[in-house]
């Protein structure tokens, strides 16, 4: 090569390297103004003491306020939708519970895309459902509930916060893998599900670990099994229901921080670097742990793979249940 290409070369780097610098220092430093942290509820429960533990953190690590935004309504859906058709620029961020990410696809009729209009970050805790039984019901373990339930096909009735609920879905999960049916009936909220188990109006019931507590030690419910892939560290006598005899049944729920689509990568690591500092902090733990919550982070990668497979997952048990959402 002659001296004069090499000089041209060399010019043409400088010069594109150049550009390249102009357009870094031109974009807009991140985060320019405050950033919208959209949860799915309204104010009380789990989403919203994750919410508000992790903002202030999170608006002091970045040098810009997180405002917490309830946006609760038609399962979660609202909110999802908004944070949808929001900017790509990282100033809304969503907070998704898992069977509104990966089950109202299969439930609702929806003028978005899960999948394609909202973008993982990283998930941020799971948990695990228990499943109660009333004191009643001669049956003490999961091999003797479902003995039970082929014995007297739908005589056992089960509780849950709603169809196509969380609670709904896990049971109707459980109900396919073992090849049983029981009778679901819907209340308003998870609590009254409960509540329908220790009064005897229903059987069965899957329930939070957290909330179930005080009336397991009561002896007001009997406790047979948790749904998790490991023990329950609030409840470690229980056996799961993979040890139980149904091998890859995980039935947990997971919270993750979702940006609309197209949000640059750069973003998207920086919400993800300081929200995993965030959660190492002890307070932050103890508040979340408190709430039978377990901290478990993951990839972008990881987290959409999560979401592909709970989708299919969901949208099989709907469709064989016949379930449509309410």
């Amino acid at each position: 090569m002659k001296i004069p290409e090499l000089w041209l070369l060399a010019i043409t780097a400088c010069s594109i390297a150049a550009a390249d610098a102009a357009r870094a220092a031109d974009a807009p430093a991140y985060p320019s103004r405050p950033i919208r942290f959209l949860l799915p509820f309204a104010p009380g429960g789990s989403a919203d003491v994750i919410g508000r533990v992790l903002s202030p953190k999170l608006a002091e690590a970045m040098g810009q306020p997180w405002v917490v935004d309830n946006r609760g309504g038609a399962a979660g859906n609202i909110a999802a939708e908004t944070t949808a058709r929001a900017a790509p620029d990282g100033h809304t961020v969503f907070l998704g519970l898992s069977t509104i990410v990966t089950a109202n696809p299969a439930l609702y009729k929806l003028a978005f895309s899960m999948e394609k209009d909202l973008q993982p970050v990283t998930t941020l805790t799971m948990s695990q459902y228990i499943f109660v039984l009333h004191p009643g019901v001669p049956a003490n373990s999961i091999k003797e509930l479902i003995a039970l339930a082929k014995q007297k096909p739908r005589a056992l009735n089960f509780s849950s916060g709603g169809v196509g609920s969380p609670l709904h879905l896990a049971v109707e999960l459980f109900q396919r893998r073992a090849g049983i049916e029981m009778v679901h009936v819907p209340f308003k909220s998870g609590g009254s599900a409960t509540a329908a188990v220790v009064s005897g109006e229903v059987q069965m019931a899957a329930s939070s670990i957290a909330s179930s507590m005080q009336m397991m030690k009561a002896g007001r419910i009997k406790a047979i099994a948790t749904t998790g892939a490991r023990r329950s560290p609030l409840a470690p006598e229980l056996p799961t229901l993979i040890e139980a005899g149904f091998p890859g049944l995980d039935i947990s729920s997971w919270y993750g921080l979702l940006v609309p689509a197209g949000t640059p990568a750069a973003i998207v690591q920086r919400i993800r670097d300081e929200v995993l500092k965030a959660v190492q902090l002890p307070d932050v733990r103890q508040a979340l742990t408190g709430q039978g919550l377990q901290i478990e982070t993951s990839t972008p990668q990881a987290f959409a793979a999560r979401i592909r497979a709970d989708t299919q997952t969901w949208a099989e048990v709907i469709k064989a249940a016949g379930i449509k959402g309410e």
